[in-house]
């Protein structure tokens, strides 16, 4: 617990700029995708054996909080996938040419495709959440 407790207070206390950013955001980005896929994967499981609570899962996915979550989670994805070509192509195609001002560029830069990506697809999902959920925009 001690080593967990070390390495959380690293994680805090480093001042690493847009590099420590990129750093969080892609390892609890990808720890959000990986919690999502476990429960997709253990409720698509019941839809043979309990299908009520199949059904009872699906409602409660349509609910405003989880839409929320669904929105976070899409830019989960889109941060997770863009920053992981980002450091796949720093790390194999331009590793003799890395500096620490190319790093904090392209930190930024995927952090903005990441957005630019995100927005069509969570502002569709935001309206649909007020057509359905709420009755707005002539639902």
């Amino acid at each position: 617990m001690s080593t967990l407790k070390a390495t959380l207070t690293g994680y805090a206390l480093y001042r690493g700029r847009e590099g420590q950013l990129s750093f969080m955001l892609h390892r609890l980005t990808g720890l959000g995708v990986l919690v999502f896929l476990i429960i997709h994967i253990l409720d698509t499981s019941t839809v043979y054996f309990f299908p009520s609570f199949y059904e009872h899962a699906i409602a409660l996915y349509r609910s405003t909080p989880f839409v929320f979550g669904e929105i976070v989670l899409v830019f989960c994805v889109f941060y997770h996938g863009v920053n992981g070509i980002r450091i796949a192509v720093l790390d194999l195609y331009m590793s003799q040419r890395w500096s620490i001002e190319s790093a904090r560029k392209s930190a930024r830069w995927a952090l903005i495709v990441s957005v630019i990506l995100w927005l069509p697809a969570a502002i569709w999902m935001m309206r649909n959440l007020l057509v359905h959920n709420f009755g707005w925009l002539g639902g």
